[in-house]
């Protein structure tokens, strides 16, 4: 009888025809994800003009989708060890894209607001569950470039919501831009058809028929004889997984990377949410700031993929050190009366050194963590560092509201930026490692 160990498997699996159909509908997931979040700023201006919001109003209703992201992470990535990963995924899909689409059908701010906190649980849900799926399916050896092209998505997600609101918002009014969000609904019985459930998963439930099946798709040259028993390889550490991030060395390192979370969420959920309207108070027109917002996305892409490439040679945390100090200085020249080429190339950068870095920084704490406690790494982490995004809007809201020269809302924007260097500097990779108790264990 042989023992199969299936994340040997698809370690060291090809990369073909599945894994491309894995990456599509991931990726395509996260790009009416990252849509649905951003959709926000893109509307806020005519939102504010429409309703009379006050800018403290308008921060506190921009904060409602990222308490529901955060809730959501929480909540949907438990539950998916317990039902699946595809069947939560549906779920998370339903819920950020029906009622972003009822978003534009809100007759008031009450409406309006739950309905956005009820699109963020699924926001937030279907983050950790996408991830993981990519994750565990794409081969070892370019699974740090899988995810990350991946994780781009959310910055085609921005674009396209930048973009679309330039062409819609004059002519159809603000409710439109949220009615594109029916297309993932639409799609989701092709999504359920073609995204395989997490194989780990089907073992455990005892389908190990669908399994085998899945991983012949996986590697073709798998063949399953009768007999076989699959494993999954197991890396146990003593005492609790939340109490080993702070052994061994690493409590310094674990706290600096939730204040990089906040610090870098901050910066970005504040732009996202505010950098139209503060444009708009600058003398541009709605369109130009629209621009400005779509641009800072189109930024994030190259930030993201080029510091990964500079990061695989020179070292992660240096890349991000650099790319923090950066988006501080193009934030802070933002608020002054600059030539528009150097504006445009301003926003650029900004947008590479702060969502860019954000999906850089998700690598780097995958990095900083043993195997034993990556994945309560990364959620710990990134759950605290959602408080971030919590605040962007809401601090984007008390500066406009009184009314400071608009250069120093930008320069306050900018100073998480520092801080996040700061903070990055303190974080020291260790290479420690626990022994496995028992390196196989039977499904």
């Amino acid at each position: 009888m042989r023992k199969i160990d299936i994340n040997e498997v698809i370690d060291h699996a090809r990369f073909n025809a599945f894994h491309w159909r894995v990456l599509f509908w991931c990726a395509l997931i996260i790009i009416f994800d990252g849509y649905d979040l951003v959709i926000y700023g893109v509307v806020l201006p005519a939102l504010m003009k429409d309703w009379g919001l006050t800018p403290l109003q308008a921060g506190a209703l921009g904060s409602y989708a990222l308490f529901g992201a955060m809730l959501g992470a929480i909540i949907f990535g438990s539950l998916s060890d317990r039902f699946g990963r595809k069947w939560i995924i549906a779920i998370c899909v339903i819920l950020f894209s029906g009622f972003t689409l009822l978003n534009g059908l809100a007759r008031d701010t009450t409406e309006f607001g739950l309905c956005r906190f009820l699109a963020g649980l699924g926001i937030g849900g279907v983050m950790p569950n996408v991830v993981a799926l990519m994750s565990e399916y794409a081969p070892k050896k370019i699974r740090g470039t899988l995810v990350a092209i991946m994780f781009s998505g959310y910055s085609v997600g921005g674009i396209l919501s930048s973009g679309l609101g330039m062409v819609l918002l004059p002519s159809f009014g603000w409710q439109s831009v949220f009615y594109v969000a029916v297309i993932p609904l639409i799609l989701l019985p092709m999504i359920m058809r073609y995204l395989p459930e997490s194989v780990g998963f089907m073992i455990r439930q005892g389908h190990e028929a669908k399994a085998k099946e899945v991983l012949h798709r996986v590697e073709p040259a798998f063949v399953s004889l009768p007999g076989d028993e699959f494993v999954v390889p197991v890396l146990k550490a003593p005492g609790a997984p939340v109490v080993q991030l702070f052994r061994e060395g690493r409590a310094i390192g674990t706290v600096m990377l939730c204040l990089v979370f906040f610090c870098c969420l901050l910066m970005i959920y504040a732009l996202n949410s505010w950098l139209p309207k503060l444009m708009i108070t600058a003398g541009y027109g709605l369109g130009s700031s629209l621009s400005f917002l779509l641009l800072m996305n189109v930024g994030a892409i190259f930030g993201a993929v080029g510091g990964g490439w500079i990061g695989d040679r020179l070292g992660l945390r240096r890349v991000l050190i650099v790319f923090f100090l950066l988006a501080a200085a193009s934030i802070s020249l933002l608020g002054f009366n600059s030539p528009t080429a150097i504006l445009y190339a301003l926003i650029f950068v900004a947008g590479a050194t702060t969502i860019g870095t954000q999906i850089l920084a998700y690598s780097c704490v995958a990095e900083f963590f043993p195997m034993g406690i990556r994945t309560t790494g990364l959620g710990w982490i990134s759950g605290l560092g959602r408080s971030g995004a919590i605040s962007g809007p809401i601090l984007g809201g008390v500066l406009v509201n009184i009314q400071l020269p608009l250069h120093l809302n930008f320069i306050v924007f900018a100073i998480p930026g520092c801080v996040a260097a700061l903070a990055m500097c303190f974080v020291r990779h260790r290479k420690v490692e626990f022994k496995a108790q028992g390196s196989t264990q039977p499904v």
